[in-house]
């Protein structure tokens, strides 16, 4: 992935903010965010030095995609509304941008000849079935507005590759956390909050009785997946985790203790939508494009408070 003319949706966010300053040293990237949930802090410094091009607008400006996307290589297609309740509260908002908005990304591609997209899903598409660990072959079941937003944009991509011959991968992260991931929204994920609540020496806040579990992803591991699926000859549905599961209650205490703060835990009613267990199966993936997780959830962890330590 050198020397390609590169669009980057969603850039500006947790995620897409990674992927940028990775491919901006050796390509030509654009990032297309109009900042309802990314902060142009992430990239600021790119953008200062011209070493990459930022346009403020939406991926539900279909007319915007179709000028931007001219004689561009890849798409890695970050930008969506990315929470659960969120969804539950406006799922009209979330169908527009994470269900609509792809299709747009998907047209512009196609009447761009683009050799290929590169398109964000989620694991939130397997519900809550009973099956561990998830692999792309199950029924997806999905338990809110936003996994519904995010199956529907994967069969989007698959149609895509079918009929108009675009080729196009959707990777499904599992619960993606590590530095620049933003603690203060109200719908901010579980490890942000954790850290930063312990190191302001406050309880973090466990919904539920804290054994429900999950596959977390450590950033620099999705931030190469997509770079190996970009440049693989593969397409379709793949997992993308770091392939072991770690409890909720589990995780607070080890970021207590790798903090060195003694708070309690505070525990809360379940909230709604939330699955109860998550697991991948990422031999697909492995087997495919050679990706491999290189980092275990306590080396992300202590890489991932070390960050936010300098912010405090």
């Amino acid at each position: 992935m050198q020397g390609k003319n590169i669009i980057v949706t969603g850039g500006a966010g947790f995620i897409g903010s990674n992927l940028v300053k990775q491919l901006a040293d050796v390509n030509h990237v654009t990032v297309i965010d109009d900042l309802s949930t990314g902060h142009i802090k992430n990239i600021q410094n790119l953008v200062t030095s011209k070493k990459i091009d930022f346009i403020n607008g939406s991926i539900t400006d279909l007319e915007l995609l179709q000028k931007s996307f001219r004689t561009v290589d890849y798409i890695f297609h970050e930008a969506a509304i990315p929470s659960v309740p969120r969804s539950i509260k406006d799922p009209v908002k979330t169908n527009t941008v994470n269900a609509q908005g792809t299709l747009n990304v998907l047209l512009a591609a196609r009447d761009n000849h683009v050799k290929k997209v590169i398109y964000a899903s989620s694991s939130s598409v397997y519900g809550d079935t009973p099956t561990l660990p998830k692999k792309e072959d199950m029924t997806p079941k999905p338990l809110s507005p936003y996994a519904v937003s995010k199956l529907t944009a994967e069969y989007f991509c698959e149609i895509f590759s079918r009929i108009y011959g675009l080729p196009t991968i959707s990777l499904r992260y599992f619960n993606v956390y590590g530095p620049w991931q933003d603690p203060t929204s109200e719908y901010a994920a579980v490890v942000p909050k954790f850290i930063t609540s312990v190191l302001h020496n406050k309880s973090p806040i466990i919904y539920g009785d804290g054994e429900q579990t999950r596959d977390f992803t450590f950033i620099n591991d999705v931030v190469s997946a997509n770079i190996l699926a970009a440049e693989s000859p593969s397409t379709g549905i793949f997992n993308i985790a770091g392939g072991k599961r770690i409890s909720i209650k589990n995780l607070a205490l080890l970021i207590i203790k790798t903090c060195r703060n003694d708070v309690e835990l505070q525990y809360q009613n379940p909230r709604e939508g939330d699955i109860l267990h998550s697991l991948a199966d990422v031999t697909r993936a492995e087997d495919r494009f050679n990706f491999i997780s290189q980092f275990s959830i306590t080396d992300g962890i202590e890489e991932t408070i070390k960050w936010y330590q300098k912010q405090v």
